[in-house]
């Protein structure tokens, strides 16, 4: 027997045309194996061929017409080898008999393109009782199943997202609630299924009048035919394809919101099984070129291999052909006639079925105690009108009425699942909102006879208003979401003015959630535009509030979005007249840094905080510049950047604020280590930058030395120190060995040094302090046993860093205090940092070698130079003080003695020691320690060791307490002042005064005052004439600060009788050496309270003695000595005619405008001591 080939006869003039070499690719379905049809069927296939393919609707095509997917056709055998025509309808019927409802409806698909519609396939896949199953209920006696029986339910349908779970409450009424939410989808089936059936009906009807036009077209080339809607679909979804590929995304937005009732996003929403053409560049491209025939390719989804075909099947066809034009448009009519009576019964039908529905979902409704969430509500006057389904477990159903989306077989292969994507959902469910909208309210009419002008105007007296703005608003209610955000564009510029300056934050969700939704550009424009100058002035609260708001926008719009709308709006402010607008700008920069595109980071949005942190007078706005500046270095990844943040850098530390320069140190500084770590350009690019800076100024200023540069570099160096420590572990040997563990020791609170910020804190650089522990555990043992081979970073710092800074400090002046404090901070921290085993193994050796201080350097005359310099306090101050544990201290102690007798036996200066004891007696801790190396220097054998460490004591007795001076240093000055040496007792003499200036224990000031009288009252002292001038000048340095009654009793009357000795001086040089600190000691006392009593016996007779020598010896000093006085003299007459009026500065309070300005003018030309000048114009303490 022959076989037969059920298409043999082409049902379309598409398949008539198809080429004979076209292949077929078939797909096996997991329903493999399930029951074929009676064997007793002409049609069933062998026994050993393989069962029929169901195949799926999904994006399986290609643009080519390549690997298209074909059902399998029913084949079979005839004898004879006669070869006859199978009926369509007979391959339909034997399809659904046999259950391969997938393969029907593909074959029905297949058809309904080739536009000859079966009408058994269309009834059947029409009928929704043929797919759905009645759930608690038997199906009705009537109700005509399909021939296989009811599909069942697929269990894939309750996804997650499609749960309700309201219903699966504890209220027991679970049974109730399912029963409600399916009759509500039987409902909704039902009227959707009347929408199909009339949208067949008008395509049916259109079909013959579509043919003839489209012969008419293809007469006369020259008329375009109307396009289709399903051709529509299809270039509507290559054009947004086109649009976002070339970043045209705001078109995008807009195209896809003008043709909302389509999914962008899934090519099957165009149609089943249509294969997805080239996108337009390649279609665009190909325009011009020969346009392939329609041989080429395959236009259903349903095709046979060549191979199966016999030899002459196309020339008959072609043959047939006008036959087969003829007999389609006899069909079309019969088809027609059958679906209108059709129509009419199922019209009826449904009806009915939708009234029972309706009646048994009220009922349900009574009986369950809280009505489920989804309820639709139904008017039953409305049954022609599109439903909506609101519940999110329903099931989709036909698309537009003419496409049924297959995505899934169940694996017993007669579920059919139906499911959607989340997009498409969404669209699905602002069609369904906006047709629940639209639908009629109805209310009822009375039973009158009135004219409707009548009614119009007996309503006009209701007093309503649509004539304004407000009241057309008002009238036209929002009847979706879009129609809400728009309401809302138009009303909130109109709100934001009449609303209280202290509640507008309020305003601030509504503005940004309509400037997020809203359609328009413009509108979205102005509502920002809104927002930010939404408060004259905003307060801290207010801005914080507005940043949240715009970083929650970003987060929602995306980056293209905030650089469109959001930085217009922050460049508008830049130069805002109110600092707190300005303020806000720089800071929506920092916190709209992580959502913008990295391109504008690193070029616009750098560029507005460069010009503000320039150009702003405002330090609270710089502040914020410098901050956000710091978030920007956060995530920047342009390398190129890295000049320009490293000038930015420059530029904020030398910014005249002290909380500007704060924040470069707690935010911007970090953050641009970080960013240089990353880089690989911290130790290698940074840090020798700043390092070259600061070896720059010490050439250029080695007679005035710029200071607050200097400051500025160091800090910027000092806090580096963290990030540079966090390189050296994260690239040492044992890096990969760290596993932070339970076991690890917690890190000591001591053993950084408190973090400015929290981005100098290690745990944070690092990670965490799990990590951090295990990384200096590790870090220890490896520079206690196993060294610094291979550890390159840390090589860096032993080897180039280290010596270079040292070399550094050497350069330094010794005698600035600042230079050297900033030096020493650097240093602690340095070796805090790094820590003890590298401070001792590291640190120290390469001072000491510098320093060099060994036994055949203390007696040598020329001396050590580089003691006298500034690496001398740095070390003692900077290196040995990091710990402070006996050894330490010891250390300390013995590098302090060593110094002290090594500069006092050299004759060296001492200014190096003096910078160490100053800056170690700032600290209260350290006193005990240099009373400790002080006494060693009192006992010492030598008298040059002996006057080195009395001139000390007078550095670190301020400060010091009361007990620690009685207990310690007074008897160590009485020691002292026993010795044989004249030079050390007059070495004593300021620390005397020292303990008169600071102390108020009577018993100290006692002593004090009975060794200062025994110098000057001891025969033995009248001669020593640098005793004396030594004594003037302490008298004149404390004696403002001191005692009254010290002063009155003491100080006062020993002055007298040394200037009236001086009257009697016969060696000039000396005479003028003690006139002039007589002049310096009583110009600083002038400014005290001195009473009559002492005025008239010591302090003018004093004035007068010092005004005799003056005379003979400075005449400039002799004006200004008649003017005091003169008015000494007139205070004293004064005081006998009224009571005193308190203390009153001689030299400012002259008599007479000429007094005055001969003074002054005299004060200018004085050649004496500067320091003793200035106590003139001090008030007492």
């Amino acid at each position: 027997m022959a076989s037969v080939n059920p298409f043999d006869v082409s049902d379309s003039e598409e398949e008539a045309e198809r080429r004979p070499n076209e292949t077929v690719d078939t797909e096996r379905s997991p329903s493999e194996g399930a029951p074929g049809p009676p064997p007793g069927n002409p049609f069933s296939p062998p026994a050993d061929a393989e069962p029929p393919t169901l195949l799926l609707s999904s994006n399986r095509t290609s643009p080519s017409g390549e690997g298209m997917s074909v059902s399998a056709a029913a084949t079979s055998t005839m004898a004879g080898g006669v070869e006859t025509r199978v009926s369509v309808d007979v391959i339909a019927a034997q399809l659904l008999r046999d259950q391969y409802i997938l393969t029907a409806l593909e074959f029905h698909t297949e058809l309904l393109e080739a536009g000859r519609e079966l009408p058994r396939l269309r009834d059947y896949f029409s009928n929704p009782g043929n797919f759905e199953r009645q759930s608690g209920t038997p199906p009705a006696k009537d109700q005509v199943l399909g021939p296989g029986g009811p599909l069942n339910r697929a269990g894939s349908i309750s996804t997650l997202d499609s749960l309700d779970f309201a219903r699966y409450s504890d209220d027991g009424n679970r049974e109730s609630d399912e029963r409600v939410a399916v009759l509500e989808f039987e409902l909704r089936k039902a009227k959707e299924t009347i929408q199909a059936l009339r949208a067949n009906l008008t395509q049916a009807a259109e079909n013959e009048v579509a043919s003839q036009e489209r012969k008419n077209f293809k007469s006369s080339p020259e008329i375009q035919e109307p396009i289709r809607p399903l051709e529509k679909r299809a270039l509507n979804f290559l054009v947004n394809e086109y649009l976002l590929k070339n970043e045209y995304k705001l078109s995008s937005i807009t195209f896809s919101d003008e043709n909302d009732d389509q999914d962008f996003e899934l090519w099957d929403d165009v149609g089943l099984n249509i294969p997805k053409p080239p996108d337009l560049l390649q279609l665009y491209r190909n325009g011009g070129s020969t346009p392939c025939s329609p041989r080429d390719k395959v236009d259903a989804s349903v095709g046979v291999a060549f191979g199966d075909l016999p030899g002459n099947c196309v020339a008959r066809e072609h043959q047939k052909k006008p036959d087969l034009l003829q007999q389609q448009q006899s069909e079309v009519v019969q088809e027609l006639e059958y679906q209108l009576n059709l129509l009419n019964s199922e019209k009826q039908s449904l009806a009915e079925q939708i009234k029972k529905l309706q009646s048994e979902i009220q009922i349900l409704k009574k009986s369950v105690s809280s009505p489920p969430p989804a309820t639709l509500e139904l008017c039953s006057s409305s049954s022609s009108s599109k439903p909506c389904s609101t519940n999110p477990s329903s099931v989709p159903s036909l698309d537009n009425g003419q496409y049924l989306d297959i995505r899934g077989v169940s694996e017993a292969g007669n579920d059919l699942v139906s499911t959607s994507t989340q997009n498409t959902s969404q669209s699905q469910q602002q069609t369904c909102n906006k047709a629940t909208s639209q639908q009629r309210v109805q209310f009822d009419q009375p039973n009158r006879k009135l004219s409707p002008a009548f009614q119009q105007a007996l309503l006009s007296f209701c007093r309503m208003c649509s004539e304004s703005r407000l009241g057309a608003e008002v009238s036209r209610i929002a009847d979706s979401e879009e129609s809400v955000m728009l309401m809302l564009g138009r009303c909130l510029p109109h709100i934001v003015p009449n609303v209280l300056l202290a509640k507008r934050e309020e305003l601030i969700p509504l503005i940004l959630c309509t400037a997020c939704l809203h359609p328009e550009p413009k509108e979205r424009d102005q509502l920002l535009h809104i927002l930010f100058n939404l408060i004259k002035r905003p307060d801290d609260e207010q801005r914080q509030m507005i940043l949240t708001g715009c970083v929650a926008f970003a987060r929602h719009v995306g980056p293209t979005r905030v650089e469109a709308e959001l930085l217009p709006q922050c460049w508008e402010q830049i130069n805002h007249k109110y600092p707190e607008r300005r303020l806000l700008v720089a800071e929506a920069c920092g916190a709209l840094a992580p959502y913008l595109p990295k391109e504008i980071r690193s070029s616009l949005v750098l560029s507005m905080l460069q010009q503000m942190l320039a150009e702003d007078k405002a330090d609270m706005v710089r502040e914020a510049v410098v901050k956000s500046l710091g978030i920007i270095m956060g995530y920047i990844d342009d390398s190129d950047k890295y000049a320009q943040g490293f000038e930015l850098m420059l530029l904020s530390l030398g910014d005249p604020s002290e909380r500007v320069v704060n924040a470069v140190h707690q935010v911007f500084i970090p953050a641009f280590a970080a960013w240089t770590t990353e880089l690989g350009s911290l130790h290698t690019a940074l840090i020798p930058s700043l390092l070259a800076r600061i070896e720059k100024l010490l050439t250029q200023g080695e007679h005035s030395l710029d200071e607050h540069k200097l400051h500025v570099f160091l800090s910027a160096l000092q806090s580096l120190i963290p990030p540079l420590f966090a390189v050296v572990l994260q690239n040492a040997p044992f890096t990969s060995r760290a596993k932070p563990h339970e076991d690890i020791p917690a890190i000591e609170v001591t053993r950084f040094p408190r973090p400015a910020s929290p981005l100098q804190d290690m745990a944070i650089i690092i990670g965490n302090r799990e990590l951090l522990s295990s990384l200096l555990l590790l870090y220890d043992h490896q520079l206690e046993h196993e060294g610094t081979t291979g550890w390159e970073s840390l090589l860096w710092v032993v080897n180039q860093l280290l010596p270079q800074l040292i070399e550094i400090v050497g350069r330094i002046n010794v005698t600035s205090s600042t230079c050297v404090h900033e030096f020493s901070r650097f240093f602690w921290r340095f070796c805090r940092t790094f820590g003890k085993i590298f401070t001792n193994t590291k640190v120290k050796p390469q001072f000491q070698e510098i320093l060099r201080l060994s036994e055949e350097n203390v007696d040598a005359s020329a001396g050590n130079g580089i003691l006298t310099k500034a690496t001398v306090p740095i070390y003692a101050t900077g290196v040995l003080t990091c710990y402070n544990q006996e050894e330490d201290r010891k250390l300390l102690v013995g590098f302090l003695e060593d110094v002290m007798t090594t500069l006092s036996l050299s004759h060296a200066p001492l200014d190096s020691l003096k910078a160490s004891f100053v800056e170690l007696g700032a600290n209260p801790v350290y006193h005990e320690l240099l009373l400790t190396v002080l006494w060693y220097g009192v006992v010492h054998t030598s008298a040059l060791v002996r006057c080195t460490a009395a001139r000390m004591f007078e550095l670190v007795l301020r400060g010091m307490s009361e007990a620690l001076v009685d207990r310690r240093a007074a008897p160590a000055l009485v020691t002292l002042c026993s010795g044989p040496e004249l030079s050390v007792r007059i070495a004593t003499i300021p620390a005397f005064g020292t303990i008169m200036e600071t102390v108020t224990q009577k018993e100290l000031l006692e002593r004090v005052k009975m060794q200062l009288a025994s110098f000057l009252e001891d025969p033995q002292y009248q001669d020593q004439h640098s005793l004396h001038m030594e004594i003037i000048r302490t008298f004149g340095r404390v004696g403002p600060n001191a005692e009254p009654r010290f002063r009155d009793d003491f100080v006062l009357p020993h002055l007298h009788k040394l200037a009236l000795a001086n009257n009697s001086q016969t060696v000039e040089s000396k005479r003028i050496d003690i006139a002039i600190h007589l002049f310096e000691a009583y110009s600083a006392l002038s400014c005290c309270f001195i009473s009559e009593e002492v005025m008239v016996n010591h302090f003018l007779p004093g004035l007068r003695c010092l005004h005799a020598d003056m005379e003979q010896l400075s005449p400039e000093h002799e004006v200004i000595l008649g003017s005091m006085i003169k008015e000494c003299e007139i205070k004293v007459e004064n005081r006998g005619i009224s009571d005193a009026q308190g203390s009153i500065s001689i030299a400012s309070s002259l008599v007479g405008e000429d007094a005055k300005t001969k003074f002054l003018s005299k004060m200018g030309q004085l050649t004496t001591s500067g320091a003793m000048l200035a106590n003139v114009f001090q008030r007492k303490k």
